[in-house]
């Protein structure tokens, strides 16, 4: 059901506010630069980190696995980041902790250029990356809330999936700057060089665009609706913040994020993370023919995400997040036949493939799960929903897809895994109300009748 309500007289709801694309831009560069820094320790794990921090293991994928589990520990430390973001940032702004999470991932990741390695420390060369991914996963569970909020507060509300979308679109776009600086390495080192001090230079950079996002993130103010809700919350002392809550009174919608974000998360780091590991071991592609299939595909994620957010505010969320549930569910029984074909242009389209289906899924998520929370708490709810989901989704996509490949010596059981997550999704979309065109205020207002009624219950002590 859609609703659309807002006050008679008031300002037009509808239109474009001032300021917006300025908005946008200031979500769209921290996140480029944050999901540079993530998904270069993705491409790096196999690449890179298998070999220079990890002693040699009975076989190429016991290393690879080894390096997945450092992996697996940011994921580990994003619901965290999650929660203790998501608090602050309810209580004090989206802009102030966006700006923090920043440094701080910006910190981690350049020090992990000035690691060194397994021969050189031995095990506290792996000790001290695992320390460094779980900052980095840290911020990182506190930068994806406050970015797609940040946006979705300003916007219109018949234009919330479209311009929601585009801070899920510098996602793929810092996936697209980590493949393009990778690939430039690895086009002009020899394999030599870039395995002693080649990749470092990459990490090194993060600096650079780090200086670059924190500067146009000083640029915007929160929401209109955010100040009010301060406001508010000042009057109404019952009011309060966080992870507990957020539970407590909207469990529906936290669950129904985290079963919408499951098959998601899995099909993402299936497509992107061991992709490269299926290709490079058991197909036997070179990497710089892996990361220019993965940078064609990016690019294309990258323009088909916005364009999926305009057609969820034309025909809803909950169609267009079924669909994309649905296909993705089926990608991995036809995708690693394409992938052993051998033919480039086969490949690539399979990579292509997946990454359009898993759009359909991550464009919506931020309208449908900005729209499940009060103003409040909605830093909270959507941050844990989301983040939370990440360990038994994409923390371990990678490492089960790893341990069915040595297992089974096939990739049926991973396109089995995929299809079971994605059936948990096409679950969770059942459960999930239609919310396109509904009013941010219409859920505050909703929200302060039922504080109004708790006060007014203990002061008669009814309750």
């Amino acid at each position: 059901m859609s609703v659309d309500q807002h006050t008679p007289g008031g300002p037009d709801p509808d239109a474009t506010p001032t300021g917006l694309k300025k908005v946008v831009g200031a979500s769209m560069a921290g996140t480029i630069v944050e999901w540079y820094e993530f998904f270069l320790y993705g491409t790096a794990a196999t690449l890179v980190f298998s070999k220079v921090f990890f002693a040699a293991g009975t076989s190429e994928l016991d290393a690879i696995l080894a390096a997945f589990v450092t992996y697996a520990v940011g994921f580990f430390a994003r619901p965290l980041g999650g929660i203790v973001f998501g608090h602050f940032g309810d209580k004090h702004g989206r802009k102030k902790l966006l700006q923090f999470s920043l440094v701080l991932v910006g910190g981690a990741t350049f020090l992990m250029g000035c690691l060194p390695t397994f021969n050189q420390i031995g095990y506290w060369a792996p000790a001290l990356l695992v320390a460094l991914r779980f900052i980095q996963g840290f911020a990182v569970g506190g930068e994806w809330g406050g970015a797609v909020l940040l946006v979705a507060e300003h916007s219109p509300n018949k234009s919330r999936g479209f311009w929601a979308s585009w801070p899920q679109a510098g996602v793929p776009a810092g996936n697209l700057l980590a493949t393009v600086v990778l690939l430039v390495l690895t086009a002009t080192l020899s394999d030599e060089a870039f395995l002693s001090w080649g990749w470092r230079v990459a990490f090194w950079l993060s600096a650079v665009i780090v200086f670059v996002g924190y500067y146009i993130r000083t640029k915007v103010t929160d929401a209109p609706i955010f100040l009010e809700a301060q406001k508010q919350a000042e009057v109404i002392k019952a009011a309060s913040y966080g992870v507990f809550e957020v539970l407590k009174r909207y469990p529906r919608g936290v669950f129904t994020a985290m079963g919408l974000r499951f098959g998601e998360n899995v099909m993402y780091y299936l497509v992107v993370t061991f992709t490269i590991t299926y290709l490079k071991v058991e197909v036997g592609t070179d990497t710089q023919t892996i990361l220019w299939w993965m940078l064609v595909a990016h690019a294309v994620h990258f323009a088909v995400i916005p364009l999926v957010g305009k057609l969820a505010d034309r025909i809803g969320r909950r169609p267009v997040y079924m669909f994309g549930a649905i296909t993705a569910g089926t990608w991995g029984f036809f995708a690693y036949p394409m992938f052993n074909s051998g033919h480039n242009a086969v490949i690539m389209a399979a990579i292509i493939i997946g990454l359009v289906c898993h759009a359909f899924m991550y464009a919506t998520q931020p309208a449908i799960m900005a729209e499940m929370f009060p103003t409040r708490m909605r830093y909270s709810g959507v941050s844990l929903g989301y983040q939370v989901t990440s360990i038994v989704a994409g923390s371990l996509a990678p490492i089960i897809a790893v341990w069915l490949l040595n297992r089974y010596s096939s990739a049926v059981p991973i396109a089995w895994y995929l299809a079971g997550a994605c059936a948990i999704t096409v679950v969770a979309v059942f459960a999930a109300r239609e919310t396109k065109g509904l009013a941010l205020e219409t859920i505050d207002l909703a929200d302060a009748k039922n504080l109004a009624t708790e006060a007014e219950l203990l002061n008669a002590g009814l309750k």
